[in-house]
């Protein structure tokens, strides 16, 4: 998870994801730096993100990318 703080805090500084529940919805974060986190995503932690997985609910907050992470580990 510390991994998962380090390249969202890359891509927005000034955001406090450790506590921040509305990073789309509160359009914290861009499509920009969704693409930018995808691919940090895929490459860090050895995932594929399709498409179909690029929804809100998966990221609208740091626990949420990484329940996404860890289910596309285990789905390898």
């Amino acid at each position: 998870m510390e991994e998962l703080y380090e390249i969202l805090e890359g891509i927005q500084p000034e955001v406090d994801f450790r506590t921040a529940a509305n990073l789309i919805d509160g359009h914290l974060l861009d499509s920009l730096s969704i693409i930018s986190l995808i691919a940090e995503l895929e490459d860090t932690f050895d995932i594929s993100v399709p498409a179909v997985e690029i929804v809100p609910r998966n990221f609208n907050s740091a626990a949420a990318i990484w329940v996404l992470v860890q289910r596309l580990q285990e789905e390898g």
